[in-house]
């Protein structure tokens, strides 16, 4: 998105041969982004049994941090494509190819790394069945968003689509504080309270195949990686979902009150 909205400023101020300073921080930061993804496989490929468990949920954590991170910011933005614009005008005015780069640089690579720790912890969700093939799907939807912006320029309406953004967003970050606590009594670091508030889940296949709503179910699998469905959660994961969802819309409430006062 950043990079289609500054492609389409550099081509609306006639600079489009800062175009290639553009790629090449795309490129740069998508080699790091790479790197970094290979680095955090090692990682978590070098632990077992109960150190894995405790690995597995501080990544989800951590992927909750940097995902509530970027909710808060998307809340916050009410002129992202006018203050790109100021960027990018005041490192050109000042014959700053660098300065360019290094904002193209910094805005991919920083969704690059999230990308690599939301997949990581994606895959300790679900069974890392299709991740790969949905990961790239997720990519060429975003490089497909990212060429209509490019197009449409003023057209796009950036605050609904961050809202809408949002909302998918915080439903699965939510799931995985909901999974990050599973890990953690798994691990024997939080308790258990009530083990199963309710559980739909059959101990049986029926016709060789769980029901849809199985979290290993045609349904139940894709909502249980989307938005943390859980067929049988324990008190402390229920309460710790509904918790995430309670305090991120009474914050985007308050932003919204804070915007209108200004």
């Amino acid at each position: 998105m950043v990079v289609g909205i500054v492609l389409s400023y550099l081509v609306k101020t006639q600079r489009t041969q800062h175009n290639n300073v553009v790629y090449l921080g795309v490129a740069s930061a998508i080699v790091v982004s790479l790197i970094g993804a290979y680095l955090f496989n090692v990682l978590a490929g070098g632990f077992e049994g109960r150190a894995e468990q405790i690995f597995e949920g501080a990544s989800m954590l951590f992927a909750v941090i940097m995902l509530t991170y970027m909710i808060l910011w998307m809340m916050n933005q009410k002129h992202i494509a006018a203050e790109l614009h100021q960027k990018v005008e005041m490192e050109l005015n000042e014959q700053h190819k660098v300065g360019l780069f290094l904002v193209v640089f910094a805005s991919v690579l920083r969704e690059g790394i999230e990308t690599v720790i939301f997949l990581g912890a994606t895959t300790f969700v679900s069974a890392g069945q299709n991740n790969i093939l949905g990961a790239l799907l997720g990519i060429a939807t975003v490089i497909i968003i990212a060429y209509f912006i490019f197009i449409a320029g003023k057209k796009i309406n950036i605050k609904i689509f961050f809202n809408v953004t949002s909302v998918f967003l915080i439903l699965f970050a939510a799931g995985l504080v909901s999974s990050s606590i599973h890990e953690f009594q798994e691990a024997g670091i939080l308790p258990e309270t009530i083990e199963h508030v309710w559980n739909i889940n059959p101990q049986v296949k029926i016709g060789g195949t769980y029901p849809i709503m199985h979290q290993e179910g045609f349904i139940g699998s894709i909502l249980h990686s989307l938005i943390g469905y859980d067929a049988s959660p324990s008190l402390l994961q229920l309460i710790g979902y509904l918790a995430y969802i309670s305090l991120i819309m009474i914050s985007w409430i308050n932003i919204k009150r804070i915007h209108k006062m200004i």
